[in-house]
């Protein structure tokens, strides 16, 4: 609210490493994208993190073939300090996913860091409890060790994912 008024949130972004993107992912997407004019799915590159599996143009092809759909979301990346790229676009609010109590532990404190930064809240949506286990790192371990993860993961990042490990069997 706004001097007592209801503000229309416009543009919001819901930034991830998506290593890669899951169906977790893809309903928070989903979801965030019927409650606001647009999202931002945002890959955050960071290189204090460990080497991400899959390259950020994988990341970025696996994205927008998974939202081809949503005519209202684009993917983007980006480098740097969250709440200086929800600047830059001018954002009204980042969504974050919750599956677990943890996550919304280890979120919390990002995000009181990025208002203080940037003015912006972050609004949380709880995972559909069918994806509440599911994590990026999790699909990686159990498809790269041979199990079937066709239920979390979207068509198109299956497709990537089926490319990797026939590359990385070939070494």
């Amino acid at each position: 609210m706004t001097n007592g008024k209801l503000m229309r949130v416009t543009r919001a972004v819901y930034p991830g490493s998506f290593d890669p993107p899951t169906n977790g992912h893809l309903d928070v997407i989903e979801r965030a994208a019927r409650c606001f004019g647009e999202l931002v799915v945002a890959i955050v590159v960071n290189p204090q993190k460990r080497a991400p599996m899959f390259s950020l143009e994988e990341r970025e092809q696996m994205l927008q073939a998974s939202v081809a759909s949503l005519e209202n979301v684009r993917v983007e990346h980006f480098r740097g300090l969250l709440a200086d790229y929800v600047r830059a676009l001018e954002a009204d609010v980042i969504v974050k996913g919750l599956r677990v109590v943890s996550d919304f532990e280890s979120e919390m404190s990002a995000a009181l860091m990025n208002r203080a930064l940037s003015d912006v809240d972050t609004l949380f949506l709880m995972s559909d409890q069918r994806y509440s286990f599911v994590s990026s790192s999790l699909v990686k371990e159990v498809f790269f060790l041979g199990g079937d993860v066709a239920a979390l993961v979207p068509e198109p990042v299956l497709r990537v994912m089926a490319e990797k490990r026939t590359h990385l069997q070939r070494r």
